[in-house]
């Protein structure tokens, strides 16, 4: 059975993303929403209450813990943009010194500013954590 507190949600995307405060945050945010569009051909959809998805996939662990979450996609959090690159298991090193200043997470790459990121390099990157997701779990389209 499923723990997950994030679930996916009828909530609309245009609405939280025209909502992003402040203006240069809700900029970044479309033009995410944008690449994430293009790199996954697959429409966004909400996650909990601040979850910008795009795909799914079902897990389940040894433990028996299993359920259903996002395959890619992102958050606009106030001190910077959360992108989630599931689920972390491979070292994408190579990638990442290309893409600009970042910090990274077990499963999340925190931008501050899109203006200091190679959008091409990114956009490498979500297709290669999809990728990475689906040899593990398959991944489905939202």
């Amino acid at each position: 059975m499923s723990d997950n507190r994030t679930v996916m949600t009828n909530a609309s995307v245009p609405a939280f993303l025209a909502a992003v405060a402040p203006e240069r945050r809700r900029d970044d945010a479309l033009a995410l929403d944008a690449l994430f569009r293009r790199v996954t051909g697959w429409q966004p959809r909400m996650w909990g209450p601040s979850m910008v998805g795009y795909g799914t996939y079902r897990y389940r662990y040894d433990s028996g813990r299993e359920g259903d979450f996002l395959a890619t996609g992102f958050a606009p959090r106030k001190a910077s943009m959360v992108v989630y690159i599931m689920p972390g298991y491979s070292d994408f090193s190579a990638i990442l010194d290309r893409l600009g200043p970042h910090r990274l997470g077990k499963s999340c790459l925190y931008l501050t500013a899109l203006s200091r990121i190679d959008m091409t390099v990114l956009g490498r990157l979500i297709r290669a954590g999809l990728d990475d997701l689906d040899r593990r779990w398959p991944v489905r389209p939202t």
